[in-house]
């Protein structure tokens, strides 16, 4: 077992990150101890334990493992995933000259949280397409304990080995549909061959990214932008097909219908370069 404390720039709202990230039950999260049990995906899968033990303005955590032979590895994804190298002031000073200067005030110092690991990152956009939130939250879990593994407690998503080796029935038993299904597992075989490299593409820029990425069966620009988002961290996307952002920006700018296309592109141009925070406050505002 080895332990790390960490200190970075503030704002940085552990405890608010921690509230939305308890929403989801693959989340092992202990909101009373400011912690959460992280599933590190690598050759030998293990866990990490970050706690908080700052305050907003000045943050610090200590880290957890089991291996110390591994501690740089974890070190280095947990930072990634957690976002510790973006200095947030500098995102809350812009937006606080902004039409969002009110969300950003509410949600202060709320970061992004990036997935574990790109093929989650992936399909988890997929299992999530055309469905209500909470739904697309049961089949996730559904389909992560049914075909994915524990350590610790901590469930971990299937490889894509093995999901490449299911048959749509399979999923279909959880309640996927049948192009779903196939979409998913299809993804999973890509990724197996060597045709679809997650890391490689991770290195491309936005539209490179998302060009690659439509050209696989189940996936839109939607889901491509989420993995830019959620997968990569990607700082400027604003997914104007998201219902969640279409509502909240209705809300904000109390229209009596939903946004256009054209409107959101309007609304959107002073939130640039930071467009994914944008978004990402946006749905906090109506969560």
């Amino acid at each position: 077992m080895w332990e790390k404390n960490a200190v970075i720039d503030g704002p940085y709202h552990f405890d608010l990150a921690l509230d939305r990230l308890a929403r989801d039950p693959l989340n092992i999260v202990d909101k009373g101890k400011r912690l959460i049990r992280v599933p590190i995906y690598k050759k030998e899968p293990e866990v990490a334990v970050i706690q908080a033990v700052g305050t907003t303005e000045m943050p610090s955590f200590i880290i957890r493992g089991s291996r110390h032979q591994t501690k740089d590895q974890v070190m280095e994804k947990v930072s990634s995933a957690f976002q510790w190298n973006l200095p947030l002031v500098d995102i809350h000073q812009h937006f606080s000259k902004t039409t969002l200067y009110e969300i950003f005030e509410t949600h202060f110092g709320t970061p992004i949280i990036l997935d574990f690991s790109l093929y989650p990152a992936l399909v988890r956009p997929i299992i999530h397409q055309q469905v209500n939130m909470s739904f697309a939250i049961s089949l996730t879990e559904q389909f992560v304990k049914t075909f994915g593994f524990e350590i610790e407690g901590v469930p971990f998503f299937p490889s894509p080995e093995t999901v490449a080796q299911l048959n749509p029935e399979d999923l279909r038993s959880l309640r996927f549909s049948q192009r779903k299904a196939e979409y998913i597992i299809d993804l999973s075989k890509k990724i197996v061959s060597g045709e679809l490299n997650l890391e490689e593409i991770g290195q491309k820029s936005d539209e490179e990214v998302v060009k690659e990425l439509v050209k696989i069966r189940g996936v839109g620009p939607w889901t491509a932008q989420s993995f830019l988002l959620f997968g990569l961290g990607r700082k400027n996307l604003f997914p104007m097909a998201d219902i969640g952002l279409q509502n909240a920006i209705r809300r904000l700018y109390k229209l009596d219908r939903k946004p256009t296309y054209e409107e959101m592109e309007n609304y959107s141009k002073e939130w640039h370069p930071y467009l994914s925070y944008a978004s990402f406050y946006l749905w906090r505002s109506i969560e």
